[in-house]
């Protein structure tokens, strides 16, 4: 081992790593070795951070203050005389700056024992950055690198950095994001050193603006810990893990952002009070609030019943997504929909309450007539889980950075949602001028509630057709055969309530041999169908890392939407602006490919790239120009969005 020892003449000069960072130079050095010596690569220790400002654009350096020193390993052949060691010369060349001035400097070198204490070398070894035993994996996800580095929880990170040795790779001066990983879950990796290799640290760093050269095959670089402390690490190409808690970065450190968050999950949930996968539900709340107008007490009472209601079902459906992430399922918002037994249950639900508006039977838990704090609140818990296919304005963001922020910011996201979308109700629950403004109570509510059947009709019809989606011909035939018992129970129940007799015995013995068949029939019946991409007017490809990195490197533009059969936005946007000809047309014309990945069924592969790109769900669609990074476009499609980029591509 040979060490370089650097001594500045004064507390103003620095020097610097190996990668200098926006500016400078790193040493350059020349050793001449004895035939069969290998110098290794020179070992630094933990650099600091210089940022300075130049105009409005931060440049940040990586450097050494004082006296340091620079080791370099020798490997020594086996049959080396170690007895008469050879002369070792060498050169180096390197900058030495102050935060005005730089002055290169050169030097020849001799080794030597000269001016050395005997503990000299044992601290430079101590203060060097120690290699990690295991690689860590990277991967370039859109506009960030992406870094997993197997790292013990037990190590304290007051203030990380990561600094990388691959120079032009990525924005020194950027906020970078560090995440931690534990309990051993690999988190969709599938083979190397992460795998089992107990807790992790991921890291996103913005990539630079214009990144020079090929894609690396390896990255390398030295994780700061703070206080001077810190590892060294080699990352491979791979797999990198989602998920996990925000320790440090400005997602979870940033208090004007966290705002913005809030605001967007507020203003997302109200919005979603007009999507038409909610309106159903609401038109249960309709009913309850005309006839609330009765009773001030009453109307706060239902309004607070039905907000706790949302607000519950929200935060409940977003701490079951975090848990299954925590333990390494790749889901997301909306991931109860991908589950054939949920959307079954949910069909029975609807046809269950279809049922009940229609009046052929009167179930008072979910019936509007009382007004009750508990058929408020019910409704309430309806009302959240249908939302969940809809994403929109606003939501995306929100939603997306709750994935990545630490448990309660995230849990507080998914309340404020739930907020939003009661929030009208909750208003007309505690503003007696907008319960002036709802009709008044009288004969017309009956025939609304039983207008009401038709568009609650129209959910169940709608969730058949996403029963064959998710699970094929086959499952919905069986589905529905069990739906029918129900369907018969119900009519049953209704004819001895309008006798007056007890009646939900009664439901129990006609629907039970139906229930049994469903509970064995369904699942040997499960065979969810593929996509079928020959019906598409842009005629896609299926999505795959592999199929977008080689799209994107034909030097054509691509476009890649993310899809499901049960998000209604998803539908509305291919029926206005994606499956059309005009859009086709513009496709052909520009060569633009196409690629679409489907989100019907959970797909871990499409899970962790949504992941990667801030978004908790779909609707997502990105738009990739030729030698470009990902442009995210909203989730609204307008007709002539996409036309319009095909014919600037073209």
């Amino acid at each position: 081992m040979l060490a370089l020892r650097f001594t500045p003449s004064g507390e103003e000069w620095h020097g610097y790593w190996s990668n200098p960072g926006d500016a400078g130079q790193g040493m350059q050095l020349q050793i001449d070795l004895p035939e069969g010596w290998v110098m290794g690569e020179p070992r630094y220790p933990v650099p600091t951070r210089l940022v300075q400002e130049l105009g409005s654009t931060p440049l940040m350096n990586h450097i050494y203050k004082g006296s340091y020193a620079v080791l370099v390993p020798v490997e020594v052949p086996a049959d080396a005389v170690i007895e008469a060691l050879p002369e070792v010369t060498g050169f180096v060349d390197y900058l030495a700056c102050t935060d005005i001035l730089c002055v290169p400097q050169d030097a020849v070198l001799r080794a030597g024992q000269a001016g050395l204490a005997s503990d000299d070398f044992a601290r430079w070894r101590a203060e060097a950055a120690p290699m990690l035993d295991s690689a860590g994996r990277f991967d370039l996800a859109g506009e960030m690198l992406r870094l997993a580095i197997p790292l013990p929880a037990s190590v304290d990170l007051p203030d990380p950095h990561v600094f990388i040795g691959n120079t032009q790779l990525v924005a020194y001066s950027a906020a970078q994001t560090f995440r931690r990983l534990n309990n051993g879950a690999d988190n969709g990796a599938d083979n190397g050193a992460i795998d089992g290799a107990g807790d992790v640290l991921v890291v996103d760093i913005p990539l630079a603006q214009f990144r020079a050269g090929t894609d690396p095959q390896n990255v390398t670089g030295i994780l700061a810990f703070g206080k001077g402390a810190g590892v060294a690490f080699t990352a491979q190409r791979g797999d990198v893990p989602s998920g996990g808690d925000v320790i440090a970065g400005p997602v979870g450190t940033a208090t004007p952002m966290l705002w913005s968050l809030i605001l967007g999950a507020l203003a997302g949930g109200l919005l979603l009070n007009i999507m038409p996968c909610v309106f159903p539900i609401l038109s249960l709340k309709a009913l309850s609030l005309a006839r609330a107008g009765e009773s001030e007490a009453q109307a706060r009472s239902e309004g607070l019943a039905y907000t706790a209601g949302v607000v519950l079902a929200c935060v409940a459906l977003g701490a079951i997504m975090l848990a299954l992430r925590a333990a390494g399922e790749q889901v997301g918002w909306a991931f109860q929909l991908q589950s054939p037994s949920v959307v079954i249950g949910l069909l029975v639900l609807a046809t269950v309450i279809t049922m009940n508006f229609a009046g052929i039977f009167e179930l008072p838990s979910i019936d509007t007539g009382g007004g009750h704090g508990r058929s408020a609140f019910a409704t309430g818990l309806l009302a959240a889980i249908a939302a969940t296919p809809c994403t929109g304005p606003f939501m995306a963001a929100a939603l997306g950075a709750a994935l990545l922020l630490p448990a309660p910011l995230a849990l507080l996201l998914f309340g404020v949602l739930g907020l939003g979308l009661a929030l009208p109700f909750l208003a007309i629950g505690f503003v007696p001028a907008l319960r002036r403004m709802l009709p008044k109570p009288g004969p017309w509510m009956e025939r609304f509630r039983r207008l009401m059947a038709l568009p609650m009709g129209l959910t169940a019809l709608a969730l058949v057709w996403l029963t064959v989606q998710l699970g094929g011909r086959g499952f919905a035939l069986f589905a529905l055969v069990m739906l029918l018992g129900i369907v018969l129970a119900l009519f049953v129940v209704g004819r001895l309530q309008q006798a007056g007799k007890m009646a939900w015995p009664a439901f129990g013995l006609v629907a039970a041999p139906f229930l049994i068949f469903g509970a064995f029939a369904l699942p040997s019946s499960y065979a969810p169908p593929s996509r079928d991409l020959a019906a598409s007017l842009l005629a896609p490809q299926a999505f795959s890392r592999d199929g977008l990195a080689a799209a994107r490197g034909s030097g054509a533009p691509v476009f890649v939407w993310f899809t499901a059969d049960w998000c209604v936005t998803c539908k509305v946007n291919e029926g206005i602006a994606i499956e059309r000809e005009a859009t086709a047309a513009a496709f052909a014309d520009a060569g633009v490919i196409a690629m679409v990945g489907d989100w019907t069924v959970r797909d871990e592969e499409i899970t962790a790239f949504l992941t990667e790109q801030g978004a908790a769900g779909v609707p997502l669609y990105l738009w990739y120009e030729p030698g470009g990074e990902a442009e995210q476009l909203p989730q609204v499609l307008t007709p002539d969005m996409l036309i319009e980029r095909a014919e600037r591509d073209r």
